[in-house]
């Protein structure tokens, strides 16, 4: 690709708070350097269905502080056939579209990378509250779903002091652990449970709870991913055991809702902007990331094959101090 005239921009997979941000950007960048922005509506089946509009800088006024996505965001099992994939590149050709800002999570960046192969170069930018990408620190939406989940739990604190009881709460993450490990830490959570640690019942909970509770503590938090399990069988283990009234809580969806803080605001901003800069220079099939506090990017087959440790060592440091 040598002289870029239009680009796409889309959301795909989980909606994250940030995503709007992410989209005012690619187009004001795009517009800024003479190059047209087509909005793609509901993800990949927008571009398989012909759902594409032109955008202007006022399209994307008043959108920065908003929640969810404009461009709303599907899943797409058809554009993996064959047939799907023609029928995105046929209206890719009829737009005059010749690259695309893909904004979603792993799922959203192997379509991203088949469209490249493909001849439509793409630029994935991450976008997911569970912030499990491995080519990137941060993604868009993991801090205002950690500051939602806190406010939600800290309102469940009072009822549970206020009771002496133990609240089990369930955060999102069904392969991941990132949020319930920050959330737990923020609010002083007695035990944190993620998919990427085993764990024991009595070892990790039961026992900590009931020695705590000797110590004087009357009220207890426990954070769980939703990967894990079960979060109302596990309170009644827990009642059970300790003889503490202990309810469970599902936070469920609120959780990709909501204002985007400042943080996720802002890196969208910054990451809508890096990835037109690259498609304007020709380049394609790469990934943007965030690394030791600035923006890089990687090549889209780099990234998937990457892997995320989980942080053990903050971990095991919350329940240091979870005592």
């Amino acid at each position: 690709m040598n002289d870029v005239t239009a680009i796409g921009v889309l959301t795909s997979g989980g909606d994250a708070p940030g995503m709007n941000a992410a989209v005012r950007a690619v187009v004001r960048t795009a517009v800024s350097m003479g190059i047209k922005c087509f909005g793609i509506r509901r993800g990949y089946n927008g571009l398989i269905e012909g759902d594409i509009f032109q955008m202007n800088v006022r399209d994307v006024n008043d959108i920065i502080h908003r929640g969810g996505t404009v461009l709303y965001t599907a899943r797409s099992p058809f554009f993996k056939t064959e047939e799907g994939m023609n029928a995105a590149i046929k209206n890719c050709k009829k737009y005059g579209i010749n690259g695309i800002v893909v904004i979603g999570g792993d799922g959203s960046f192997r379509g991203a990378r088949d469209l490249s192969e493909h001849g439509i170069p793409c630029v994935g930018i991450p976008g997911t509250i569970d912030n499990d990408i491995a080519s990137t620190d941060y993604t868009i939406g993991f801090d205002t779903a950690m500051n939602t989940a806190m406010e939600m739990v800290d309102k469940l604190r009072d009822t549970a002091q206020s009771h002496e009881r133990c609240s089990v709460v369930e955060v999102m993450g069904r392969h991941a652990g990132w949020l319930a490990l920050e959330t737990g830490i923020a609010v002083g959570a007695a035990a944190i449970l993620v998919p990427e640690v085993h764990f024991d019942v009595d070892r990790d909970i039961v026992n900590k709870i009931v020695l705590t509770h000797q110590s004087g503590k009357k009220h207890f938090i426990v954070v769980v991913a939703e990967g894990v399990g079960n979060v109302q069988s596990l309170a009644e283990k827990i009642e059970e055991r300790t003889g503490i009234e202990t309810r469970a809580t599902v936070l469920g969806h609120v959780q990709r809702g909501g204002c985007p803080t400042v943080r996720d605001r802002e890196m969208a901003s910054c990451m809508g902007s890096y990835a037109v800069n690259l498609l304007s220079k020709g380049i394609g099939n790469r990934v943007v990331g965030y690394r030791d506090g600035k923006l890089v990017d990687y090549d889209i087959f780099e990234a998937l094959n990457m892997t995320k440790n989980f942080n053990l060592e903050k971990y095991y440091m919350a329940n240091v101090i979870s005592i």
